[in-house]
């Protein structure tokens, strides 16, 4: 009981982990019934998601996995985001959890150490070159695989062609350096696509910030699209071990000048504003109002449905120690405690192939973590218009591991409003980024 209640409060937490590495938003909670084995002569494995769009592709994967193996049928369950982790415990504690789930990164340490999770290493195998190197290594812990890589996410540039070309922005070779110093060329070009609603730019005479009608750059406290990626281009962590460890003269540097370009520069949107609406940037994106806006590829759809204009895809903003992204993935992860273990292990080996994740790639629901069907995910957002490759070029290149750890999200909950107003301004960034360090570490002892 003590084990399933401190489950329950790390995954209360969960609001601040990795959500975006999912093709869309769930809206309500479907669920289609556990049948006992033997009740039609099948075996029934339940497969548990937060998607609605991608839990379309799953019953497609499925149907094809049951007609090569017609004694297994696989059911769909999709539970809200917002209902997710909160169920997720309650589900483990009474044992009807599904057979086989999805978590992030942030969310599976903790079922790892508790013995909630199959051993994927010694159930499916351990062939990383079968996958995104960097989607399987995420779920490594004390030397041992607990995931099957399903989805990833990396981090580029989005832009607004129209505007760019206007203001003479090469969105493709944009750089920053610590206080805007040698080799900095984000600030100028943010500074050019921003005006306010008499067109004036930032510095020049009458400018008025409280006025803004286009935007430069989206830069906020977003974990995933903006501030790791800046640590790690930086020089710095954000995590050594399970341990936060941003706090040094390298991530003071990088959080400096994110803060700087929304209360000095006056390039990015307020963090009155961000700090309430997390999906603000991209919004603006697609109104027109924002030129710049790092994001991955989460964001394709709601661009790709809502944007009148056009747009493209540009490398991320570069840094001191060159482009450096966050890859972050989302994984299949089996419950110790099924009761048809042999038919759990047969769809966790599916789904770990090139057929289990086509229908994820052919739908353009997100990347797949299999590297030999990514190709059908570029097809299709080729035929689109859309070049995707950027997202690929980000995790050949330098990356920074996504948040782990079996309590990290209680740490970065203690940590997320000290950040929001080190955003706003109202404290200056060593001070806030030493608090934030010591209180995120301090939660997670």
């Amino acid at each position: 009981m003590r084990t399933s209640k401190v489950i329950a409060a790390s995954f209360a937490a969960l609001a601040l982990g990795l959500a975006a590495c999912s093709p869309g938003s769930s809206s309500s909670k479907e669920t289609t019934g556990r049948e006992k084995e033997g009740s039609t002569g099948a075996t029934t494995v339940t497969f548990r998601l937060w998607d609605e769009n991608a839990a379309k592709a799953y019953k497609e994967s499925f149907d094809a996995f049951t007609s090569h193996n017609p004694d297994i049928k696989v059911n769909v369950e999709v539970i809200p985001w917002g209902q997710y982790w909160e169920q997720l415990p309650l589900d483990i504690q009474s044992g009807d959890m599904a057979d086989i789930f999805w978590t992030n990164s942030s969310n599976f340490g903790l079922l790892a150490d508790n013995g909630n999770l199959l051993n994927i290493g010694e159930a499916v195998g351990n062939d990383h070159d079968a996958w995104v190197e960097s989607t399987a290594k995420l779920y490594e812990r004390d030397g041992k695989l607990w995931g099957v890589p399903q989805i990833w996410d990396s981090i580029a540039l989005f832009y607004n062609k129209k505007l760019v070309e206007e203001a003479g922005v090469d969105p493709a070779n944009l750089t920053w350096a610590p206080g805007g110093g040698e080799g900095d060329t984000l600030i100028a070009a943010a500074k050019k696509l921003t005006k306010d609603d008499a067109g004036k730019h930032p510095g020049e005479d009458g400018f008025n910030p409280d006025k803004r009608a286009q935007f430069g750059f989206n830069s906020q406290a977003d974990l995933q699209a903006i501030y790791i990626d800046w640590l790690g281009q930086a020089g710095a962590k954000f995590q050594d071990g399970d341990n936060f460890a941003f706090n040094t003269p390298q991530g003071v540097g990088a959080f400096q000048y994110l803060v700087d370009l929304v209360n000095k520069e006056h390039v990015a949107p307020s963090a009155a504003d961000t700090n309430q609406n997390g999906d603000l940037a991209r919004d603006l994106f697609v109104q027109g109002k924002l030129a710049l806006f790092q994001s991955g590829p989460y964001s394709l759809p709601q661009i790709s449905e809502n944007a009148d204009f056009e747009w493209g895809i540009a490398p991320m903003v570069a840094g001191p120690e060159g482009r450096v992204s966050v890859v972050h993935s989302v994984a299949a992860l089996g419950n110790a405690e099924t009761k048809n273990k042999e038919a759990t292990i047969k769809v966790l080996k599916w789904l770990a192939s090139k057929d289990g994740q086509l229908a994820l790639a052919d739908s353009g629901a997100a990347f797949p973590a299999v590297v030999d069907a990514q190709a059908e995910y570029e097809a299709f957002w080729k035929e689109k218009g859309v070049d995707v490759s950027e997202f690929q070029k980000a995790t050949e290149g330098k990356t920074i591991p996504a948040p782990v750890g079996a309590k990290v999200n209680a740490g970065m909950m203690a940590f997320n409003d000290t950040l929001k107003e080190m955003f706003l301004g109202s404290v200056p960034v060593e001070e806030a980024l030493k608090k934030a360090q010591d209180d995120g570490n301090n939660a997670m002892k």
